[in-house]
């Protein structure tokens, strides 16, 4: 029963890719594609042939399965409401940004195995970038575990709800942080553009210049799930521990649900930054962290 939602959730991220998609449309007075659009892709993708570079070596031929299980092994680290996380152990953030990293990591290096100076440009920005991310999400964990004194993403989450006022402020912040994260390690505006192809403005899109067939159709997936991931961390900040399961699990599907919807909401607004500013954007998820850090600091020595 408890591996259910894990399922569901699974084959869920080209739902929530095709909810973005659709509310982009709907902003820009279109009636647009189904959100089952996504799935349709994948699935072409998957029955086509592959057209593999001679220049590449079998890094560049194992990094996309290397991706998604790496990615599906950080889900397993990541709990929902009542039914806790399959992997659970003191320091698993720890593990769950290493799992993550390693995918990012198999990425870049079969960027650079291409011997592209595009995709060598693209991996070069890739590596940059995260390396901000990186940092920025384990203040974030810190911040967390100061103030609940445990850390395992299941007992954060379970004390968190239940402490003082300004943990108000905290979740707001944080929130925030994650949902820039979110925007950064998905490629999606104002970081990056999955709808373009030019390669001098593409981040992780010119990664994946060399890719086709179901090695792509895996890409895919794995930064529709690491979205999926992301969201579930804000999700799992907004719930309150009170809830009964009945109540907490709708609260869970509504929670990720808007998180997308503001994502579409989001790139219909603003347009993509430009390459120069986009660590400044980055940089302000470490700000809002460190926000963070500073108030659940105060607090647990005092106040004034």
């Amino acid at each position: 029963m408890r591996y259910i939602p894990f399922i569901l959730i699974i084959i869920s991220p080209f739902l929530f890719t095709g909810l973005i998609n659709k509310v982009k449309a709907i902003w820009a007075g279109r009636k647009g594609a189904s959100v089952l659009q996504p799935y349709y892709d994948f699935f072409k993708l998957v029955r086509k042939g592959e057209v593999i570079s001679k220049t590449t070596s079998f890094v560049f031929q194992i990094s996309s399965s290397i991706n998604i299980a790496a990615t599906i092994f950080a889900l397993m680290i990541i709990p929902i409401p009542f039914a806790g996380s399959i992997i659970s152990l003191p320091g698993d953030f720890v593990l769950f940004s290493y799992a993550l990293g390693l995918s990012k990591f198999m990425m870049i290096l079969a960027a650079l195995d291409t011997g592209s100076s595009f995709e060598g440009m693209g991996a070069s920005r890739e590596a940059t970038f995260s390396t901000i991310v990186e940092t920025a999400f384990f203040i974030i964990m810190g911040s967390l575990a100061l103030l609940t004194n445990q850390i395992s993403f299941n007992a954060i989450f379970s004390v968190l709800n239940m402490s003082a006022g300004y943990t108000v402020l905290v979740k707001i912040l944080l929130v925030v942080s994650l949902f820039i994260m979110l925007l950064s390690e998905g490629s999606r505006l104002p970081v990056d553009d999955p709808n373009t192809h030019l390669e001098l403005t593409m981040i992780h899109e010119v990664m994946i210049l060399d890719y086709s067939g179901p090695d792509l159709a895996f890409i895919l997936y794995a930064t529709s799930l690491k979205m999926v991931i992301i969201s579930m961390l804000i999700a799992n900040l907004l719930i309150p521990s009170f809830l009964t399961l009945a109540e907490a699990l709708p609260l869970f599907a509504f929670i990720l649900f808007l998180v997308f919807m503001v994502v579409g909401f989001v790139e219909s607004l603003i347009a993509r930054l430009r390459i120069s500013h986009v660590p400044q954007f980055i940089f302000l998820m470490t700000a809002l962290s460190l926000t963070a850090f500073a108030v659940i600091a105060f607090f647990l020595r005092g106040g004034f």
